[in-house]
């Protein structure tokens, strides 16, 4: 297929333009605008110009390399004038690995500007005005992850799978949606997997030379209190605050134990303060916020479609002695059947994945209309997006925490707080 061709308007490949940085994108990216005479009226307007790794009041000279509808892409090539957050990065691949995005970015500053694009989430895609919270920081700002999946795409020549500068093990370069960065040592995992990272690269070099990959791959390597696996069918046991939960290595489980106790602590500390008696996890995987929130309520149920996360879950009540806790396997289609709590004293906890809650289960869950709703997302947008969605069924807006699951980077978890 013919290589699509470059767009040069408004600006040729690779021009190199210099620009004000004015913000940051919920992408992580720095904007800035620059004057563009229009040919039609010969007036200037601005045009937006987004360049990664650049930061807000910084001057910067910035690479073009797409032009779209209505802004342009460049890479930063030099920082002009430098913003006094600006600070050094411990990584040797940031600014090429698109894992990060503000490794150079003061971790307070990190907080402030996440609280402030949660305001304008809320204001732009759910039309509130609304206070937000200041962004809970992580205990631990680097060495923190506790789970990463490097990626590799093994030489199509077996014999060439030694040379390291033909055969990346890493991540996704940034801008890009298959070259690969090498990361030998990923600053924000913790020890013991940059430990075991670093073996198991050698392993992968050597099975590569022996022809044994067909085609790209990816690693996992999860911690669990220090021991790295690399099988998607291990056991995995975390420590929460007092609680032992248990479930798949390959299953979802938060990625920053560190943080944990505190953001599990505040969703049972919202959910209790509705008053409600009784709570229903709706995506409750394992267990996680079903059982560390289990001894504020008289009866706690979670509710999954996974069948085997609801094993763990009826497993991880038991061994940590929850007696007032069930889990049942839902149907998609009837998520709430059956569920034997009056709406009236029940308080729902959905945590649902990055795209947010689907239409079907958010007309179950109003129409069996709890008191109050605490949602969890990694995806401040979508869940802005539904929360239009909730103002509208009849739902009030009674507190907005972000979280700082991942420092260095644009992720955050927000907890909203809804009630009837």
């Amino acid at each position: 297929m013919a290589k699509k061709r470059f767009n040069d308007l408004p600006f040729a490949y690779h021009a190199e333009i210099e620009l004000e940085i004015a913000t940051l994108t919920n992408l992580g990216v720095g904007l800035g605008r620059v004057p563009l005479r229009d040919p039609a009226s010969t007036e200037e307007r601005p045009w937006v110009v987004m360049c990664a790794f650049a930061l807000p009041g910084e001057r910067v000279r910035a690479r073009v390399f797409r032009n779209h509808k209505n802004y342009s892409e460049a890479d930063l090539v030099a920082v002009l004038r430098p913003s006094p957050h600006r600070v050094a990065s411990p990584c040797p691949v940031f600014g090429r690995c698109g894992g990060c995005q503000y490794q150079n970015f003061a971790y307070d500053q990190q907080l402030l500007w996440k609280q402030r694009q949660v305001e304008e989430l809320l204001a732009h895609m759910a039309g509130l005005t609304f206070p937000v919270a200041p962004v809970i920081g992580s205990p631990k700002t680097y060495g923190y992850r506790s789970k990463i999946t490097p990626h590799f795409h093994p030489p199509k020549e077996p014999s060439s799978a030694g040379d390291p500068a033909q055969f990346p093990i890493g991540f996704l370069r940034q801008g890009t949606r298959f070259d690969l960065v090498d990361v030998p040592r990923c600053e924000i995992a913790t020890d013991s997997i940059n430990v075991r990272l670093s073996a198991e690269r050698i392993g992968i070099r050597r099975r590569a030379a022996a022809g044994e990959f067909k085609r790209s791959a990816t690693l996992l390597l999860r911690d669990a209190s220090g021991e790295v696996t690399t099988e998607y069918d291990r056991v995995i046991t975390e420590t929460v605050g007092d609680l032992k939960l248990r479930f798949l290595a390959r299953d979802f489980f938060q990625n920053n134990p560190f943080i944990l106790p505190a953001f599990t602590g505040y969703v049972r500390q919202q959910a209790s303060a509705s008053g409600a008696r009784f709570l229903v996890d709706a995506y409750c995987g394992s267990g996680l916020f079903a059982l560390t929130s289990a001894s504020a309520f008289e009866r706690v149920e979670g509710i999954e479609i996974s069948e085997t996360s609801i094993a763990f879950a009826r497993e991880n009540a038991a061994v940590n002695s929850i007696a007032n806790a069930e889990f049942q396997a839902g149907d998609a289609a009837a998520i709430f059947a059956g569920l034997r709590f009056p709406a009236i004293e029940t308080v729902v906890v959905i945590d649902p994945p990055r795209k947010g809650c689907d239409e079907a289960f958010l007309n179950q869950l109003f129409q069996y209309g709890p008191k109050a709703v605490v949602y969890v997302s990694c995806d401040p947008a979508t869940q802005m997006r539904d929360l239009k969605l909730f103002t509208a069924a009849g739902y009030e807006l009674t507190a907005v925490q972000p979280f700082d699951l991942f420092p260095q980077t644009r992720h955050l978890e927000c907890v909203i707080s809804l009630k009837r």
